[in-house]
Order: structure tokens, then sequence, then C-alpha cells
């Protein structure tokens, strides 16, 4: 728990009210993100405050990380605070998983936004101020983005792109100073979470070391950087004009015509590939993975199929358009069929269809254990019995399958023989006869993303 410095305090319950009266007409009920800390103790006192002059529903949602020794008791103490205010909280326990990699930063902020997408309000309220809107510029710089980083955070946006539910940032002009002295005059206590110490992490180098030191040569830095971060938004919107104007020709549904794309000189190219992926609720990759993109999209031969992994989906280039989708599950090594009338794969399902002279011989199905796996290279087969076994990346070719659902596609073998292949066909020397029982497997592949 925490005091501070006495100074004038600012009048957060004003401002709170100033920032929601003329959005009223939208919505009513205010969330707000309550994790514990000074900032979020805050702006839930000041909007319970302001209630008394704003009809406002207020409720509050606490996310439990578990990732901190006292993550229970911080819940606790979230617990006692709106039970005094009378406020309605839920508590809603994450799991943080980092399996892919993106740091544990980055995968806290995935859970905790997906506990965010289940709230039922109107607005949610989170306690970002300005010396984080310094703090998130001066990373995003560091990291290479483009004029919408660095607008680094607005005042409001839509949670993710479409939805009803509207993110809020009413403290985005307040200081951390004013924001603490607000509390230490009314005597109010919050939690530190120890986290916040740990340089390790960049954000707190920046807020520690780094915005101090600045400020010893440079008067409010912070607020300095702000009013940079308000300029760069004002770019940004006027970058998202011309990536509208650029679509008209280039855009057609989920996908972009590649040649059309490649034809806008390259800064346009950048900033609507920037735009799309926003669109489309996926975070920018990096500027260096941008680059690589665009530069294997301009220089893709006519047949080429590139593929890139973009914040849990792919893009993917198919027949000169390229495509905005879900990453492809990926397909199990090997799954054994034991008569099943349908088995899962890759995202979709294999079905299995009883019939008399179709599909494989049932016959010969019996001699052996019959398993369906993905493709390693080099298979061959054959579907025609007056041509001989051929590649199957050939006969893939040749039946028009896209590259893009190759790797996934399920093929059949009994024993160590390949005996049937989604999109191909059966191999002759396993083909039902004429009156004889068989057995018609068919691939329903997972819905596009």
């Amino acid at each position: 728990m925490a005091a501070s410095r006495n100074s004038p305090p600012a009048d957060l319950p004003e401002r709170v009210a100033a920032f929601f009266a003329p959005r009223l007409p939208r919505g009513r009920h205010v969330c707000v993100g309550l994790s514990g800390g000074r900032d979020s103790v805050a702006l839930l006192q000041a909007l319970a405050e302001a209630g008394a002059a704003l009809p406002l529903q207020l409720s509050a949602l606490h996310v439990h990380h578990g990732l901190s020794a006292n993550a229970d008791a911080w819940a606790d103490f979230c617990a006692d605070l709106c039970r005094s205010l009378g406020v309605p909280l839920r508590i809603v326990r994450v799991r943080v998983d980092d399996a892919c990699g993106e740091g544990l930063e980055a995968a806290a902020r995935r859970a905790r936004y997906a506990a965010f997408a289940e709230v039922e309000a109107d607005w949610l309220a989170l306690a970002h101020h300005r010396d984080d809107q310094a703090e998130t510029l001066l990373l995003n710089l560091l990291r290479g983005a483009g004029a919408h980083g660095l607008a680094a955070m607005p005042a409001e946006r839509p949670l993710t792109p479409g939805a009803a539910l509207r993110l809020v940032r009413p403290l985005l002009a307040a200081s951390r100073r004013e924001i603490e002295d607000w509390l230490t005059s009314r005597g109010a206590a919050w939690i530190d979470d120890e986290s916040n110490a740990d340089e390790r992490l960049r954000r707190n180098f920046l807020r520690n070391e780094i915005l101090p030191r600045l400020a010893g040569v440079f008067p409010e830095p912070s607020a300095a950087l702000a009013r940079a971060a308000a300029r760069l938004a004002e770019s940004a919107a006027l970058a998202d004009a011309v990536a509208r104007a650029d679509a008209a020709g280039v855009v057609d549904g989920e996908t972009l015509l590649l040649p059309a794309f490649n034809a806008l000189p390259a800064a346009r190219r950048a900033n609507l590939l920037r735009r799309e992926l926003h669109c489309r609720g996926r975070r920018m990759p990096d500027a260096r993975h941008l680059a690589e993109i665009l530069r294997q999209l301009a220089s893709a031969a006519a047949d080429a199929a590139p593929r890139f992994a973009v914040d849990g989906g792919e893009l993917r280039v198919e027949r000169g358009r390229l495509h905005f989708g879900a990453a492809p599950a990926a397909a199990p090594a090997s799954l054994p069929w034991r008569g099943e009338v349908s088995l899962p794969w890759a995202g979709g399902v294999l079905r299995f269809v009883e019939g008399v002279g179709v599909g494989l011989s049932r016959a010969r199905l019996a001699d052996a254990e019959v398993c369906v796996r993905g493709r390693i290279g080099g298979e061959r087969l054959q579907p025609h019995p007056r041509r001989p076994r051929r590649p199957l990346k050939k006969l893939l070719q040749e039946g028009g399958v896209p590259a893009s659902a190759r790797q996934a596609l399920p093929l059949l073998y009994c024993g160590d023989e390949l005996v049937w292949v989604a999109g191909v066909g059966v191999d002759v020397r396993f083909a039902a006869a004429p009156g004889e029982a068989g057995v018609l497997p068919i691939w329903e592949p997972p819905a596009a993303g």
C-alpha cells in the first residue's frame, strides 16, 4: 500500500465527468478494469464520485493472472474496495500461456483482453494516463513502429474492430503525479505490484531510468511526448484515408489482388497492409517482419505460394491473391482408423461412407492396420488404371488443390501403402470392384478463417 507527496491534487471526478458527459447518449454502463494499483483505484473512486453528477451504472472487473504470489491478496483488496464503494465486481481468473514465445507481458495482455471481451457494458474504462502514453510512444518508437504505433493509445476505440464495447481512457490527460496526489489527499490505499520494479521489463526500464533522466534535461518530457503522440494520431488518420482510397481495386473481400497491390508505391503498400491487418484485429508485425513480407510479395513468382505468420493468423498467397486467414490447425502425425464413421483431422472432419462398388475395397483394408497421416513429401499414388504411379505433388497440382491446403490434407494408409488422398482419390490397387463392399472417405476441411 502507498502514500505520496503533498501537492495540489487534480480534481479527477470533474475530469472523468467531463469525459463521459458527451458520451452518455451512447450508453451509461461503465466497467472499470481494476487491477488494484494506484491508477485503476483512482479511476474507480473518481467515477464513483462523478456518479453523483452523472447517471452512470458502474461495475468493475479484476483479472487474476496468477503470476504473483500476491495475486490472491490483490483480488481480495479489489473486492474490499468495491464493497466499500457499493460497486459490483467480477473477478476472472485467466491462464497466461507463453507457449508461442511472445513474452510474458504480451501473453498476459492477450489473456487480459480475452477477459475484457466478455464484459457486458457500454464502456470498458482503463486507467492509462499521460506518463503511460509517453512510455508507449517510446516503446513503439524503439521497435520501429509507424505513425499508428507512435500515436500510442487513443482515448476511445472499439475493444476489437466492429465490437459494440468501447474501450475508453478517461485519465489519459492526467499525469501519474496528479493521480497519486489526488489519492493521497483522500488517504486512499492501493496495491504496489512488485513487478513494476523489475527493470528487465522494458516499460519499467523506460519509466524508472530513462524518463527521469530526460526530466533532468527537458521540462515535462512525458507531457511533450504525449503531445507528439496526439500529432502523430492526426498523421495516422491521414494514412488511413490514403489506405481507404488505395483499397479500391485492390481489396476484394478477404483478399488483396496481388498485381494491383504490388503496383502501388512501396510506402502505400506498407500503409495498406497495416490497415488491412488492423481492420481484421491483427496486431502489427514489427518493422523488420513487415518489410520482409512486402519484399517477398513484390518478388513472388506467379506460381509461388508464400505464407507468413501474423499475430495468431497467417497471410498466404494463392493464385495471385493475398489471403488473410487463421493459422492452420496442425495435423497429427498419425491417427488410426478402426471403422469409425468419422475422424477429426487438422480442424476438419474425415468421414467414411459405406457403399457398394465405390471407394476403397473393404476386403483389402482388412489385410493391415489402416491409419490417416499427413504429407511428408515423396508420396506416390496411382488413381488411374491406365497411368503409372505418379508423385503426389504433381497430382495435387493437376487437381487444382491450393498449395495452402496441401499440408493439412489427410492421406489414408493401409499398412505402409498409400491408398487414398483427399482431393485426388483412391489408388487403383485398393479400389472396390463393381458389386464389392466399399468405403468412401470424404474430407470436410475446416471453414475458411
